[in-house]
């Protein structure tokens, strides 16, 4: 058995095959992640925003970033050069000779492949005298003139040849090392392990541990597993929690801590200008000495999410520092969220244990919307809009047009809203309704359901309800727009309404078909009754237009009369047609053909229905399938906000609450991908007892303040029904079982019948 053969690349060619491998699978990759994308579209997109959010923090910010950053420079130049090297490289693979040829006899001996005997020996005697050694040729050339000639003449030679590529048989494998054999060089031998040793035992390791040790203190959010159990004792130990309180809270996270968080900052400044704030801030509990709220990083946190609360101009350096706990607070505010709903589940499910109050929890929404529009609690709404100051919310909360809402602005006249804002220019009040335009405007639909249930609309108590919000995000500019056309065209609205009802009124349903004329002799009734108490005219007119006022209530008055007149008529007529119709109908034939029509319906309306339930439930499942598959974008529409340091998405809580015992009934669900519309799905196990509750379903913004929705949310819960121990299906009588043994020996017995006459 031939043997096998390591050797090391004395000339460096191997080499660069494998340096070109390793660095293309540097840089191709490294192109398409890290190559910065088209800057044109990103101005573009900032471009086409600049109308709406040209005032925010976050866009002046963005704009000075692109303009100042190099970072996109450097990553082009060092990709750039990433290349030039690979590409160096593949240039020098390409001018390597060829090591490793082929062998062939025949190109030795200078003949065409498949050249005769005699030719090869004539050949072979030329070259022979040539480069034989006695001859002055070279000794190397002619012995490979002397393997290639016994190679063709030889028959065992000529056969390895052909079997083996090889004259003299099998030869050892040899293997390549691409790496040069200077590396295993005994005088390098010192060199090379040093770098192996501080390659993989120093460097490796304590890259490794780094990333290991920096990566346990984070949870998911990427927030510090400290401040996670911080929040977690404040909330188990102060479960009705008010603002105040909860902006301590906040504030004591370990993420403005410079000893957990190096962006986190102390300035030797900090003893003079915190203080000043802290002066004009007020009362902010400053002499509390309960630890962590007395230290002097959540001291300045506190102070400085107060004051941008309060709209404060602060210095260069600490609205630096400011920007950065701002940026900060939505992501711990939501992992307060989360805590809180993790303390109420386990109150729930263990008893004996404090949960937070709803309370608290709606607080910490509160709280959100206050930090990214930069408004405090009291604040009215309105502030959220561009060129709205404290004086100016006088003329919107007057007697005339008492606006102390977005939605009550929207729901102005345009010409009583231009009245309003006269204390604006024109420039400024266009500007003011582009961003009340852009804020939504959301639509909730409501379907509530058991799921997997025979009846999925029977509620009963321990089942699983499932609550399916429906939420569709519109415009404010959408009511605008509505509000315009409604103004426009009232009468042909009022028109439109009219000829609907009566549309509606004329078609009647297949099941409404019954006792035709009790219901219409009824209605003729009714009509009667309501014809009688007619509304009286007013009596007072001014005397200059009471003839003409007398002719025309004359006129009304008679006119009512006649047409009551002909409706009493009509409905005489069709009552009197109905009754021979109900006599004709007498005959017991003709009734249970009837009673069989009916039932035929019956059923077909049963089969329907039975269709469309499954036909949703198949379209439920697959809607949950590709939901479970797909991961849609965060990025949904940017928020209107003056002094918000960072792009916001907007973003949405729905949960599921009783407001009577200030409980929590679903868990909020982070709607973070509400673009145009969103389906969402509420669990929660009803009511163990039977009754009638009334819970609500609550949309809460986590970018706006006012915008909140409420709606109520009925459940009447029955008791469950009794688990059935033998089904009547399962119950087969003894007489069935005694005719299917029959038709089993019968069958058996023609069979023996079939068998003899076969026979």
């Amino acid at each position: 058995m031939a043997g096998q053969q390591f050797q090391y690349d004395d000339s460096g060619n191997t080499f660069f095959y494998f340096l070109t491998s390793f660095v293309g699978l540097i840089v191709i990759p490294a192109t398409y992640y890290l190559w910065p994308r088209d800057q044109n579209a990103e101005q573009l997109r900032l471009k086409s925003l600049r109308r709406v959010h040209g005032r925010c923090l976050w866009y002046r910010l963005r704009l000075m970033k692109s303009q100042q950053s190099i970072v996109p420079t450097l990553k082009k130049a060092a990709l750039l050069f990433g290349w030039a090297v690979f590409l160096l490289l593949a240039y020098k693979v390409s001018k390597l000779d060829r090591e490793y040829q082929e062998y062939n006899p025949y190109e030795v001996l200078n003949l065409d492949q498949g050249a005769s005997v005699s030719e090869i020996k004539k050949q072979y005697r030329v070259l022979s005298l040539k480069y034989h050694p006695d001859k002055g040729g070279d000794e190397a050339t002619f012995m490979r003139i002397a393997k290639a000639y016994a190679a063709l003449t030889n028959e065992q030679s000529r056969q390895n040849w052909e079997t083996y590529g090889n004259p003299d048989g099998p030869g050892a494998t040899s293997f390549g090392i691409a790496l040069p054999a200077w590396i295993v060089d005994q005088k390098n031998s010192m060199l090379v392990l040093l770098v192996y040793g501080l390659a993989f035992m120093v460097i490796l390791p304590v890259v490794v541990g780094t990333w290991w040790y920096r990566s346990i203190r984070y949870s998911g959010d990427q927030i510090l597993i400290s401040t996670t159990q911080l929040f977690m004792h404040f909330m188990y130990k102060t479960p009705n929690m008010n603002m105040k309180r909860l902006t301590m809270v906040l504030t004591a996270a370990f993420e403005f801590d410079p000893r957990s968080n190096k962006e986190a900052t102390i300035r030797p400044t900090d003893n003079i200008e915190v203080p000043q704030l802290i002066r004009e801030l007020g009362n902010i509990n400053v002499k509390k000495k309960e630890p962590p709220f007395c230290y002097p990083y959540s001291l300045k946190a506190r102070v400085l999410v107060l004051s941008h609360l309060a709209r404060m101009e602060v210095s260069e350096e600490l609205e630096e520092d400011q920007r950065f706990v701002v940026r900060k607070s939505p992501a711990l505010l939501q992992e307060m969220i989360n805590v809180g709903c993790q303390l109420t589940m386990m109150a729930n499910s263990r008893g004996g244990f404090h949960a937070p109050r709803l309370v608290t929890i709606e607080n910490c929404m509160k709280l959100t919307q206050m930090i990214v529009q930069g408004l405090q609690e009291s604040k009215s709404p309105l502030l959220q809009l561009p060129h709205f100051e404290e004086e100016h919310l006088r003329y919107c909360i007057s007697k005339k047009y008492k606006v102390r809402t977005l939605q009550d602005l929207v729901s102005l006249k345009d010409s009583d809203r231009r009245s309003m804002l006269r204390f604006l220019g024109e420039e400024k009040y266009d500007e003011v309704m582009a961003v009340l335009g852009s804020f939504p405007h959301i639509i909730m639909d409501i379907k509530l359901q058991v799921l997997d249930d025979e009846d999925s609309n029977n509620i009963t108590a321990g089942s699983i309800v499932t609550v399916t919000v429906t939420l569709t995000r519109r415009r404010m500019a959408d009511m605008f727009e509505k509000e315009q056309e409604a103004s426009i065209c009232p009468g042909e609205e009022a028109a439109n309404t009219e000829e609907a009802g009566e549309s509606n009124k004329a078609k009647t349903k297949v099941w409404q078909n019954k006792n035709k004329g009790a219901k219409k002799t009824a209605k003729s009734k009714k009509k009667k009754l309501t014809k009688k108490k007619a509304t009286p005219a007013p009596v007072k007119a001014k005397q200059a237009n009471g003839n003409v006022a007398g002719n025309e209530m004359a006129a009304a008055a008679s006119a009512a009369a006649s047409a009551a007149k002909e409706e009493d008529d009509e409905a005489s007529d069709k009552g009197s047609e109905s009754d021979e119709g109900e006599a004709n109908k007498d005959s017991p034939s003709e009734r249970d053909e009837e009673s069989d029509k009916q039932s035929d319906t019956e059923v077909d309306e049963g089969a329907g229905d039975d269709e469309e339930e499954w036909e949703a439930l198949q379209q439920s499942i697959q809607r949950r399938e590709r939901a479970l598959l797909e991961t849609k974008s965060k990025v949904t529409h940017p928020v209107y906000s003056l002094y918000f340091p960072e792009e916001k998405q907007e973003w949405w809580w729905l949960y599921i609450a009783d407001r009577k015992d200030q409980t929590l009934v679903s868990m909020p669900y982070h709607v973070c991908t509400l673009k145009d519309s969103e389906e969402v799905e509420l669990k929660f196990p009803a009511p163990s007892k039977t009754g009638n509750y009334q819970y609500s379903v609550i949309l809460r913004s986590d970018s706006y303040l006012g915008l909140d929705q409420i709606k109520p949310l009925k459940l009447e819960v029955h008791e469950a029904k009794a688990i059935m121990d033998n089904h009547p299906q399962w119950d087969i009588p003894d007489t069935e079982e005694e005719d299917e043994e029959q038709e089993d020996s019968d069958g058996i017995e023609e069979s023996d019948y079939e068998d003899e006459d076969n026979d």
